[in-house]
């Protein structure tokens, strides 16, 4: 078992032993988005939590893809491979996606 998959399988197991969400996804993304925008405040202040707010919306990721049915792991492999296949043109200074 990967790393993240176990990761997935820890933050899952950590939801249910606490008796957080595990149906409504809807709640799950507004979590995440609430991590997210934490992450940002920490770095935007330069607070010194900012390692820990990016972990938090990684164990919320892993506990949405489980609530989903995702294997994380297998999801970002097959990403990661088509990101890295992708070629790119710059127009006005950005990278844009080529079709």
């Amino acid at each position: 078992m990967s790393d993240i998959s176990n990761y997935q399988k820890r933050a899952w197991a950590n939801k249910e032993k606490h008796g957080f969400n595990l149906t409504n996804v809807n709640l799950e993304f507004n979590y995440l988005y609430g991590e997210v925008s934490e992450a940002f405040d920490a770095w935007y202040k330069n607070k010194d939590d900012l390692g820990s707010e990016l972990a938090d919306i990684a164990i919320y990721l892993f506990g949405l893809s489980e609530m989903l049915g995702f294997d994380l792991d297998n999801e970002i492999q097959k990403k990661m491979t088509i990101n890295e296949r992708r070629v790119y043109k710059t127009i006005d200074g950005k990278n844009i996606k080529e079709q």
